[in-house]
């Protein structure tokens, strides 16, 4: 499903976006609050290819979208959610140089709104790192809220779709 805002394309992701989005995902610092490094435009190729065919449990529901900046005709970063039942739980990164343009906000929120109308998810949770304040920033302007509990280190939102 394509979803269109304002300023954005989500497109569903396909494993030929890896090599653009290898690119749009190559800064080091990317990683600095979920660790590893960034991956090269083959072991993107087959992560995408994993992810294009589905979740093994047919209880679960993947949803990956890469970002287009419709003005610039370029990838920006990706939106993602497993849904499973009717919670959903969700992830986003912009690449460094799209960053502080609201744009992760923008495409998650477009997210969000498409789980709760077509996904039938209730429920919406993403996992943020507590140093992470952009990331933080993101989570309060899509409507979820801290909780108090720690998974692997990172802090539980959660919020309505």
């Amino acid at each position: 499903m394509i979803i269109r805002t304002g300023r954005l394309t989500l497109l569903p992701l396909e494993a030929s976006h890896a090599a653009e989005m290898a690119a749009v995902l190559g800064d080091p610092e990317l990683h600095a609050f979920i660790g590893g490094t960034p991956l090269t435009e083959s072991e993107l190729r087959t992560r995408y290819t994993r992810l294009v065919a589905g979740s093994p449990d047919p209880a679960v529901t993947w949803c990956n979208w890469v970002v287009r900046l419709d003005s610039e005709d370029c990838l920006t970063g990706t939106v993602q959610a497993t849904v499973s039942g009717d919670t959903a739980e969700t992830a986003w990164v912009v690449g460094t140089p799209w960053q502080r343009r609201g744009i992760a906000v923008e495409a998650t929120r477009a997210m969000v709104e498409w789980l709760g109308k077509e996904a039938g998810v209730c429920t919406v949770i993403a996992h943020v790192h507590p140093d992470h304040t952009a990331s933080a920033a993101v989570a309060t302007r899509v409507g979820l809220t801290a909780t108090d509990r720690v998974e692997d280190g990172e802090i539980r939102w959660e919020g309505p779709a």
